[in-house]
């Protein structure tokens, strides 16, 4: 079953232009990702966490998926800091934290959750089929789109006919450890999902051709940049623009 629980809303941002959403959310993001200054990123995660208040979006459902970037943040705390060079910062015994990689790490923290919330305000409060008509409407390249459109349509496709097999393995007796009858059963389940998933793309192909599939997805709905959507895309490009000079002006001091 496709999950989209951001993409049902009233809020001001549901109810922009998501042609100007995707290239708010791009741009937004490539500026943050090469900001260094404290200073810019700190504002940086405070507008991400505004659009988030004004997507009216569930902060517990947010949280839930901001966990599962900071889980994997917690590995470059762990890695970063012992092995980037530079000051010593202080010792634990045999390790030596740097100052440099601890610092390093922070920028990396505070970066990767403001690109998240912002791409969760932005690009996860539509659903993904208007992601794919508002990238045709920007000209990105059709067989680009359709390879997103059916990735993302599948996978949860895919997720479904893993969990069969899980199943049909457990009621057969299976359970997992550390030994190589473990091993090898997980072998096997991967190799059918592999073959279902092959024998399920042909079916899928010759349905399409059967419907008349012309390589192209049509929408209902046309996209129309109201004078809301103008005005949000002026303010983000200040804000965009604001914390670039931010970042310029404090590497310059």
């Amino acid at each position: 079953m496709i999950s989209e629980p951001f993409a049902v809303g009233v809020s001001p941002l549901h109810r922009l232009d998501p042609r100007i959403r995707l290239v708010s959310g791009a741009v937004y993001s490539a500026v943050v990702a090469l900001c260094m200054q404290f200073a810019a990123l700190a504002v940086a995660l405070s507008l991400s966490i505004l659009l988030v208040a004004l997507a009216r979006l569930r902060w517990g459902d947010v949280l839930k998926r901001l966990l599962v970037v900071n889980g994997l943040v917690v590995f470059l705390w762990a890695a970063i800091p012992l092995t980037f060079p530079g000051e010593g910062l202080f010792d634990l015994g045999f390790l030596q934290f740097s100052r440099q990689g601890v610092v390093l790490a922070a920028q990396i923290t505070l970066k990767s959750n403001a690109i998240v919330m912002a791409f969760i305000a932005l690009v996860a409060t539509m659903p993904f089929s208007t992601v794919g008509h508002a990238l045709h409407r920007l000209r990105v390249p059709d067989k680009i789109i359709h390879l997103l459109l059916m990735t993302y349509r599948y996978i949860f496709v895919l997720e479904q006919e893993y969990q069969r097999l899980i199943r049909a393995a457990r009621i057969r007796g299976f359970q997992p450890g550390t030994n190589f009858h473990t091993y090898r059963t997980y072998a096997y389940l991967v190799g059918m999902l592999f073959v279902r998933a092959a024998e399920r793309a042909e079916r899928v192909r010759w349905a399409m051709i059967c419907r008349g599939f012309k390589r192209k997805f049509y929408s209902l709905h046309e996209f129309k940049a109201g004078a809301g959507s103008l005005v949000f895309l002026f303010l983000i490009a200040t804000a965009v623009l604001g914390i670039a000079a931010l970042e310029l002006g404090a590497a310059a001091r």
